[in-house]
């Protein structure tokens, strides 16, 4: 899920220098979407809510 983040990260960035910002919005809300389900499962695997074997 990390590898995702960073692909749509690297493509908001590049859409963003490139003059498309429909396209780089879209692209960083959903890194940013990625991010905060990755913050929760860390979270629940933290609090020990969710065991990981």
């Amino acid at each position: 899920m990390i590898k995702w983040i960073l692909i749509l990260l690297i493509v908001a960035a590049a859409a963003s220098l490139l003059g498309m910002p429909s396209l780089a919005g879209a692209a960083a809300t959903g890194a940013r979407i990625l991010i905060g389900i990755v913050l929760i499962i860390f979270l629940l695997v933290v609090l020990g809510l969710l065991a990981v074997a």
